[in-house]
């Protein structure tokens, strides 16, 4: 919006200026003729009803000769333009004229990355390039910083970083964005706390920090516009993110990723705005201990799986939307998740190994996706009939999704053993009518279960997939993730399942949907029963 905008008055400009010149030829030829003054002076008059921004200047040759000094428009309207361009076009135009010289070097937005900053050809040339720009600017009006080193960080990048940080954090800044790289495996940048000190840090919204060591202490001050805070890979401890959350009053989202310094991770009661949290691959956590009235949407991943983590959230505890990783389902089984969160409307959790039956009750759940997972080929085989169990405990449930990750064994499949089919309890779940599996197979327990969703539940549409997750239709990828042959000849055992015992007990209410590999990129061999 903001490049169209600026092309439409560079358009104006240009046909100004043509104005221009016709004009002075025209007071030129009637320079001997009379009523010369007289046409002058309507073109003056013209000119001044009008605010134009052309004026007189001297000229060796013609005496008088009119000048463009520009559009005449205020400086914060041309910043304003500019902030919609990219950066690259706005150093460009900064060559057209003066005033866009002055918009680029107080630009409120400064972006520096591979995409930003085209062909980089080493380390040196990048923080060249970045230097340049950093000396030019003003430091007026900063508000955004975003540099993006990842390969091109180096011990020599630290330096220059330091100085750059001091032009672009000042008390008005809003949002900083650094992504370093490891040198040999190590965290070789400390972030300058200092900076955030004598009220600089209680004006930034966004802070996001990739790849080095964040040390706050008490004696920082208020981050009391800090609304987003992403920390990845970064070394911090427990006690010192207490010291940013503590006065963080206007934190809304929270996320952290391999912080593998924090034990134990405490959310005060202060940050009433806080409604997300996102925690991923903190190794060394055991202990999420949250007092925040509001949030409501909680992810936990990536965890180690061998040490359980325990959860505190209050009895009252508003958490809607939950995602689970491994370790925590592991020690915890489902069994507790009710009574951990009592409003969760939506739930997704991942499982490895044998599934467990679910005894208390899930009351407002509205939406559960399970994804199964197999560590090596040859795990012990899901029973995918016990997730039944999940229906019991969920009378609210709409939808259900299931993603099978998981091989199961060749002796395992309805082909080999189809005796005691249908044998699952007989229990009505009206309010399921959307139910999606993924990776669907010919494992016995999973036709069984699919059996049971038709003719015990009010299912509308029901979706059984039997490719792979990325397809080439989806527009996204030129080709379809490659399926193994032992894929694809389960694919071709679960089609014949699904035409053998499934598709002739699906009612005409019910929308079956089979998804089959891509066509364009595998070739399908039907499956005979031997």
């Amino acid at each position: 919006m903001g490049y169209m905008l600026l092309k439409r008055v560079m358009a104006l400009q240009r046909e100004r200026r043509r104005s221009l010149l016709h004009r002075e030829r025209r007071r030129r030829r009637q320079a001997l003729a009379p009523g010369v003054a007289d046409d002058d002076e309507s073109i003056s008059s013209v000119e001044k009803r009008k605010g134009s921004s052309y004026q007189q200047d001297d000229n060796p040759h013609s005496g008088k000769m009119m000048k463009y000094s520009g559009p005449d428009l205020p400086e914060e309207i041309w910043q304003h333009i500019h902030s919609f361009m990219p950066m690259r076009d706005t150093a460009c135009a900064a060559c057209l004229s003066s005033a866009f010289l002055y918009s680029w070097r107080n630009r409120s937005q400064l972006s520096f990355s591979i995409e930003t900053m085209g062909i980089v050809e080493s380390t040196t040339d990048f923080i060249r390039r970045i230097d340049h720009i950093m000396n030019k600017h003003s430091g007026i009006g900063l508000k955004a910083l975003t540099i993006e080193f990842r390969s091109f960080f180096s011990a020599k990048a630290r330096s220059y970083l330091e100085r750059w940080l001091q032009i672009a954090v000042t008390p008005k800044t809003e949002e900083v964005s650094l992504v370093m790289s490891s040198v040999k495996g190590k965290v070789c940048y400390d972030f300058p706390c200092t900076l955030l000190s004598d009220g600089s840090g209680s004006s930034i919204r966004v802070l996001d920090l990739y790849c080095c060591s964040f040390h706050p202490t008490a004696e920082l001050g208020c981050f009391q516009s800090l609304t987003r805070l992403n920390l990845q890979n970064v070394r911090i401890t427990g006690d010192e993110l207490v010291c940013v959350l503590s006065t963080s009053f206007a934190l809304e989202r929270l996320k952290l990723g391999s912080c593998h310094q924090i034990e134990h991770m405490k959310i005060p009661s202060v940050l009433q705005q806080l409604t997300y949290v996102d925690v991923h691959a903190c190794w060394r956590l055991r202990v999420i201990e949250n007092k925040a009235p509001n949030l409501h949407t909680l992810h936990i991943s990536g965890q180690d799986y061998h040490h359980p983590l325990q959860l505190s959230f209050g009895e009252s505890s508003l958490v809607k939307n939950l995602t689970m990783g491994f370790s925590f389902v592991r020690y915890h089984a489902c069994t507790e998740l009710p009574s951990i969160f009592p409003n969760l409307e939506s739930l997704t959790i991942r499982l490895i190994g044998s599934t467990s039956m679910v005894s208390n009750t899930f009351l407002h759940l509205k939406h559960l996706r399970i994804t199964l997972f197999a560590l090596t080929p040859s795990f012990p085989s899901y029973d995918y009939s016990s997730l039944v169990s999940f229906f019991d405990a969920c009378p609210s449930l709409d939808t259900f999704i299931m993603d099978v990750r998981a091989k199961h064994p060749k002796d395992d499949s309805i082909f080999v053993n189809p005796s005691d089919l249908w044998h699952l309890p007989e229990h009505r779940h009206d309010n399921l009518q959307n139910v999606r599996i993924l990776g669907f197979c010919s494992a016995k327990s999973l036709v069984d279960l699919t059996y049971h969703i038709i003719k015990n539940t009010s299912v509308e549409c029901l979706t059984l997939d039997t490719s792979n997750l990325f397809r080439c239709s989806s527009g996204k990828i030129r080709r379809c993730f490659r399926m193994s042959e032992d894929d694809l000849v389960e694919s071709s055992k679960a089609l014949l399942a699904i035409r053998t015992y499934i598709e002739g007990e699906v009612p005409s209410t019910v929308k079956l949907n089979v998804v089959e590999p891509c066509s364009r990129c595998y070739v399908i061999e039907p499956f005979t029963v031997k």
